[in-house]
């Protein structure tokens, strides 16, 4: 079925997180042991999410695709017998192993990278800038706190399997926007201050719709218009004004 078009939008972020980022995401998730990774079930989640991004029209780098390569390979060799797997060095046994090396590697250095910001933050809260010292302007982000991209799709994918498919309903329902949904989402948020983001999607009655209520929301996180932030790993991700 082919959904109605989305008219002049199709947001492009500038998301700085990657592959890796996503598999950090999905073993944090679902509580598993990084060096005892459950390939089967992480390459179902991952690929589902891929199949969002593209849903969504967002960016996906091509290092998004060659992971996914990697984890069906891998999860193709861990699926033979041993007896026939290809020869491997003594310490590269498990067909998983070179992924978590890389893993724990990479959390290492993004670990490393937020301590180091938080300790110039705090510097700079006790001293104070220099009048001399330049500030080199960082790239223009999405209005993200303590939330990540993939947290948001999860959100999104919730919403769109609580919609029930009906096609028929699909083709005569309202034709739904990207700007009416932007101009909704504006409203509300300043008549409320901060709206739960699952909240948004309470009263949509089609996938159409929750597509355009997510694209919506990430444009204007785009714009800096509004953020999204969570106190907690498991709490509601609240929307408010980007000034609040």
């Amino acid at each position: 079925m082919t959904l109605p078009a989305r008219e002049e939008y199709k947001v492009k972020l500038e998301v700085f997180e990657g592959p890796l980022d996503l598999l950090l995401y999905l073993i944090k998730k679902d509580e598993v042991d990084i060096y005892n990774i459950p390939i089967e079930l992480v390459t179902r989640q991952y690929m589902e999410y891929l199949s969002l991004m593209r849903l969504l029209d967002l960016n996906i780098a091509g290092d998004f695709l060659v992971m996914a390569a990697t984890l069906m390979m891998i999860k193709s060799r861990m699926l033979l017998p041993v007896e026939e797997r290809p020869e491997l060095e003594p310490e590269e046994e498990d067909p998983r192993w070179e992924l978590v090396r890389q893993l724990i590697e990479y959390k290492k250095f993004k670990d490393a990278a937020g301590s180091l910001q938080e300790r110039e933050a705090l510097q700079s809260a006790m001293f104070g800038r220099g009048r001399d010292e330049v500030v080199v302007a960082k790239e223009p982000g999405v209005g993200l706190e303590d939330v990540t991209l993939f947290d948001l799709i999860a959100v999104f994918n919730e919403a769109l399997k609580r919609v029930k498919v009906d096609e028929v309903g699909e083709i005569f329902a309202p034709a739904c926007t990207v700007a009416d949904k932007i101009e909704e989402i504006l409203g509300r948020v300043q008549r409320e201050r901060q709206v739960a983001f699952s909240g948004l999607f309470a009263a949509v009655t089609s996938r159409h719709e929750v597509i355009c209520m997510f694209l919506a929301l990430l444009e204007l996180m785009r714009l800096r218009q509004v953020r999204a932030r969570q106190n907690g790993v498991f709490s509601e991700i609240m929307v408010v004004a980007q000034g609040a």
